[in-house]
């Protein structure tokens, strides 16, 4: 397996990244994806597909949302078997009043966190990669 295991070296190298665009999130009962949708992710329910797309996409296919939030991208290379990285993050964004839903995926782990907190929340996480580094030192 790749990526970084060690809590520590996960909180200091993370470099969280704010992406401009602002997502949202749709469901499809039907399982198919309208057409000019494309997610940045999906995952399969039993209630059907959710999608995650630029809410300039899902305005234009003219399809209901929910939840508007900004992404941040934690650059870091993580392993999808590290412990306790992710559960760190939203532990302190949790403790600061903000919400996250976290996508782990193959290089990097992503958070989609509510528009008018965003700026609050690469605060939160740049303060954490510092104490990260201050406890590697």
């Amino acid at each position: 397996m790749s990526g970084e295991c060690d809590q520590h070296r996960l909180q200091q190298l993370m470099a969280p990244r704010l992406q401009p665009e602002t997502f949202v999130y749709c469901t499809f009962a039907d399982f198919q994806l309208p057409t000019g949708l494309q997610p940045i992710c999906t995952f399969r329910e039993a209630e059907g597909l959710t999608a995650i797309v630029e809410r300039s996409q899902a305005e234009r296919a003219r399809v209901p949302y929910v939840f508007e939030a900004r992404l941040i991208t934690l650059t870091v290379h993580s392993s999808l078997e590290a412990i306790g990285f992710l559960a760190t993050i939203a532990t302190s964004l949790a403790k600061a009043g903000i919400s996250c839903n976290a996508v782990a995926a193959y290089h990097h782990d992503h958070l989609f966190i509510p528009v008018a907190r965003a700026a609050d929340a690469l605060d939160v996480l740049n303060a954490l990669s510092l104490s990260g580094a201050q406890t590697v030192s």
